[in-house]
């Protein structure tokens, strides 16, 4: 780390639970982030300045005007750019010391594997279930750790999964317990701060976990009803029977 890291992050170095060794830990990270949208947005942008060394940006959409009520990492000059590019321009004006790869494309089959397998860390901040069920499958293989993040409407949710700890629930397990069914902000809609707020902490979980700093969200479900501001975290246990990780 040089003198101009240093004094660049020097306010997250002198909380003394995170440290110089916390620091280097997020410069020499490698972070995979799926979906620019309105969570991928404030989770690149918190990532970039907390010092991630290495962003993965991958998504196969261009910016459109109806983005810009929530996707703040791009702007009015964009539409029209794919998101990755808008998003690594974004980047690079706010820290150009992360390196930025951008995939302008919809990670899938062994694209998807091999870039999991080299991330430290996945934030899934994509928008269909298809894609999210894919993401954990992926994950759980190459055990890596996932922050996935969710808002439609006034509510939002976070959880961690961490295959590295045995016995604890992933994704499938979340989607088993609960339910969840394709939904999307375009039918559903959703106000634009709500996912400023989920994805600041899916930034959050992920510096978590990548300095093995605090509890992060593994085995729990944290949710956010915003029309009265009430956040509640349940324990998200783990399926014996997931078709994902019953049998792990």
């Amino acid at each position: 780390m040089n003198d101009e890291q240093l004094q660049r992050y020097s306010r997250q170095i002198m909380l003394p639970e995170f440290d110089y060794q916390g620091q280097q830990s997020l410069l020499n990270s490698r972070v995979l982030i799926i979906g620019l949208g309105g969570l991928g947005s404030p989770v690149a942008l918190y990532l970039a300045s907390a010092g991630v060394g290495t962003l993965v940006l991958a998504d196969d959409d261009v910016v459109d005007h109806s983005n810009l009520q929530r996707q703040i990492i791009h702007g009015e000059v964009d539409v029209g750019v794919s998101k990755v590019a808008s998003a690594q321009q974004s980047i690079a004006a706010l820290n150009s010391d992360v390196l930025v790869v951008a995939l302008h494309l919809r990670l899938k089959g062994e694209v998807l594997a091999e870039e999991v397998q080299k991330a430290d860390i996945v934030l899934d901040c994509c928008d269909n279930l298809t894609t999210r069920l894919a993401v954990n499958e992926a994950c759980l293989r190459h055990q890596t750790p996932l922050v996935s993040g969710a808002a439609i409407r006034m509510e939002g949710q976070v959880t961690v999964v961490d295959p590295r700890q045995p016995n604890t629930p992933c994704y499938h397990c979340l989607m088993q317990l609960t339910g969840e069914q394709e939904q999307s902000c375009s039918t559903n809609g959703v106000m634009a701060p709500l996912v400023g707020i989920i994805g600041a902490i899916q930034a959050m979980e992920a510096i978590k976990v990548l300095s093995n700093l605090g509890q992060p969200l593994v085995g729990k479900l944290l949710l956010l009803e915003a029309k009265t501001m009430q956040w509640q975290t349940f324990g998200l246990p783990k399926d014996p029977h997931c078709p994902s990780c019953g049998t792990i």
